[in-house]
């Protein structure tokens, strides 16, 4: 996507790069930037961001009706947002509000498979 991006995606990339930071930080041990590892995984879930089908209309990765991450890169992203969810309301409570809230709207209809 070029030019400027919806306000809904510019916000689910701070909410997943706050996530990541958290949980490089706490498992990983890093005090400033990501390791290699967790820096990999932000690049493909900005990826997978901007090749979102819904655009600005995009629900949680929760409650999306496709999986557009790869098996081992799901997995990844999921013990992410085991570890750093719960942790979220105390480090970004404005970005917790609003993933809250963009959870709680209905997913729009879809097929599986990656975009």
């Amino acid at each position: 996507m070029q030019g400027k991006r919806p306000a809904r995606i510019a916000r689910e990339r701070k909410t997943v790069e706050a996530m990541i930071r958290i949980y490089c930080r706490g498992q990983h041990g890093t005090r400033s930037g990501l390791c290699a590892e967790c820096g990999e995984l932000l690049a493909y879930a900005y990826e997978r961001l901007e090749k979102c089908r819904f655009g600005a209309d995009k629900p949680t990765c929760a409650n999306c009706p496709v999986h557009c991450y790869k098996p081992d890169m799901r997995e990844r992203i999921r013990a992410v947002m085991r570890y750093a969810g719960p942790r979220m309301s105390y480090r970004h409570p404005i970005l917790t509000l609003f993933h809250f809230w963009d959870g709680r709207k209905k997913p729009p209809k879809g097929t599986g498979g990656r975009p």
